[in-house]
């Protein structure tokens, strides 16, 4: 299993290692400070009070995908997702995009799911981790 992120790197192919820098950076430029990241199953976690979202590449097992990185919102279901962004999947409460190249990366779009996501953890301040 991963114990740390360049660890993890250093076991992704290049695509899903271009995929993920972009990821992670978007969320640790778009997160608040309190907002924390860990590496669980072996892939970046991102948390506040609760979970936020989780940045899987194809190559880490278990993902459930073949190709790609996938970035998934842990209650996707709770988000406005009004410009239907994100893939509802099989799972009642992640939400998710899978992404094969930089360049599908909508910025703007996921910025704004990260914000709403960050006022819905707002809402659960004081309730267990």
């Amino acid at each position: 299993m991963t114990r740390s992120i360049p660890e993890l790197y250093d076991s992704l192919l290049e695509q899903e290692r271009i995929l993920v820098d972009v990821l992670r950076q978007i969320v640790i430029e778009t997160l608040p400070s309190y907002c924390k990241e860990k590496l669980s199953y072996g892939v970046p976690y991102f948390y506040g009070n609760r979970g936020i979202c989780i940045i899987w590449p194809a190559s880490v097992p278990r993902g459930g995908i073949k190709s790609g990185v996938l970035f998934g919102f842990s209650h996707g279901n709770k988000l406005n997702d009004e410009d239907q962004y994100l893939i509802h999947g099989n799972n009642k409460q992640v939400f998710y995009r899978i992404y094969q190249s930089p360049e599908e990366i909508d910025q703007d779009a996921l910025i704004k799911l990260l914000k709403e996501a960050l006022r819905i953890d707002g809402m659960n301040k004081g309730k267990i981790k």
